[in-house]
């Protein structure tokens, strides 16, 4: 269903909008400013590009990248797992995460919902929550137009809730990045967009006591963070980084007196 209130455009499309319109006209009834018009066209294209370049950016729409006020109150957190699920990984961090009994959002590629149902089955099962990461993980996402990204966005929503009996509430980009037509396709699919506080970097990094460390200095009530059981990076033991930095993250998140809970929980 989609929202009932229209979508709102940002502040920075107005202006750009704006920016083009004044462009336009310039160039009509000044020919001889056309090549300052057009330079002020590209450099705005510039801008807009580099926000949908920066994940964290909220200036292209609604970005989530921290926890409600109440559940700042309630010492809680979020971890996000993405890319997944993985039938060699995603089963080694369940595990985990019942070992400290904490619960966790996975924000899955629809393919691979559908290639692995069962493991997707199972996440829900043991009290997961699986969210929406685009259909294919299409490195060529935040470039798409509007007819392609709705159709990613479609796909695996409709991936999901047709594997696991749920519509996911909320997208994380494939990388992050993003475009200026993100937003009102999921403004129409009713999605929320959610980044993150901080990030490990456990895709690339071969070393846990640096992922750790990039994920537990400074954690505070109210952070979202991001890990990945899809496209984990091995340490030197060919041990999936992310399998050797959970345990570690968990309980620093014990000492630090904050409670995992699914990003959906947070939000209620």
């Amino acid at each position: 269903m989609s929202n009932m209130a229209p979508w709102r455009m940002p502040l920075i499309l107005k202006a750009s909008v704006g920016l083009h319109a004044a462009a336009g006209a310039t160039a009509v009834a000044l020919p001889g400013m056309w090549p300052q018009a057009l330079a002020s066209v590209a450099a705005n294209h510039m801008v807009v590009t580099a926000l949908g370049l920066w994940p964290t950016s909220r200036m292209l729409g609604p970005n989530i990248l921290h926890l409600p006020p109440a559940a700042i109150a309630r010492r809680e957190i979020t971890l996000t797992f993405d890319d997944g699920p993985d039938p060699q990984v995603t089963p080694q961090v369940l595990d985990l995460l019942d070992a400290y009994q904490v619960k966790a959002t996975f924000f899955c590629i629809g393919t691979r919902v559908v290639q692995h149902p069962a493991l997707a089955r199972e996440i829900v099962r043991r009290g997961h929550r699986i969210e929406n990461h685009s259909h294919t993980h299409r490195h060529t996402f935040s470039v798409s137009g509007l007819r392609r990204i709705e159709q990613e966005v479609r796909r695996g929503q409709d991936a999901i809730a047709d594997t696991v009996g749920r519509a996911p509430a909320f997208f994380r980009a494939p990388a992050g990045l993003r475009n200026v037509f993100l937003d009102p396709v999921l403004h129409k699919l009713n999605l929320r967009l959610a980044s993150w506080t901080r990030r490990g970097f456990d895709t690339a990094r071969q070393d846990a006591d640096q992922v750790t460390s990039r994920l537990t200095n400074g954690l505070a009530p109210g952070d979202l963070l991001l890990l990945h059981d899809g496209h984990a990076a091995r340490t030197a033991r060919g041990t999936p980084v992310v399998v050797e930095v959970l345990p570690r993250l968990l309980d620093a998140c014990r000492v630090q007196n904050v409670r995992p809970v699914t990003l959906d929980a947070a939000f209620s």
